[in-house]
């Protein structure tokens, strides 16, 4: 599978973020940053589709934890919607927490694993919340918007 790549009206993260501070100087309200982490691209589309239309900067799509940590670093996402199982050995569990301890990018959890044993994994995560698989993704955007106070 391959990464979606941001648009090309979309910087990097450092100059995004300026971008984001001469906005807020201004007065203009820039939309939350997302990161979607999901190996099954049909999905993804969607959820960045869904996500767009609620008026959510989506900056990027990951198939692997590797690309995740590499899109959140560039992209300074406010969170992360994250898959456990992805399309690599590391999961979205190991991912989540690297994202946390490195960058201080919480996830959602939005997946078919949300057994007890697992969700004692993503402890060290400091998740935002869990959406189990199939979810609506009105669900998951109240869950967003909650977290952001929106």
């Amino acid at each position: 599978m391959t990464r979606i790549e941001p648009s090309a009206n979309e910087t990097n993260g450092a100059d995004a973020g300026a971008a984001d501070k001469n906005k807020q100087a201004a007065g203009v309200e820039t939309p939350s940053r997302i990161l979607i982490v999901e190996d099954e691209y049909l999905i993804a589309l969607e959820l960045e589709n869904r996500l767009r239309d609620a008026g959510f900067d989506v900056i990027g799509i990951a198939a692997t934890a590797s690309e995740a940590m590499s899109i959140a670093a560039a992209g300074s996402p406010a969170l992360a919607i994250m898959d456990i199982r992805l399309a690599d050995r590391t999961d979205g569990i190991q991912a989540a927490v690297e994202l946390y301890a490195t960058l201080g990018v919480r996830s959602i959890f939005a997946s078919a694993h949300a057994d007890p044993e697992t969700r004692k994994r993503a402890a060290a995560a400091s998740p935002i919340g869990w959406l189990q698989k199939p979810y609506l993704a009105d669900a998951l955007i109240k869950l967003v918007r909650q977290f952001l106070n929106e």
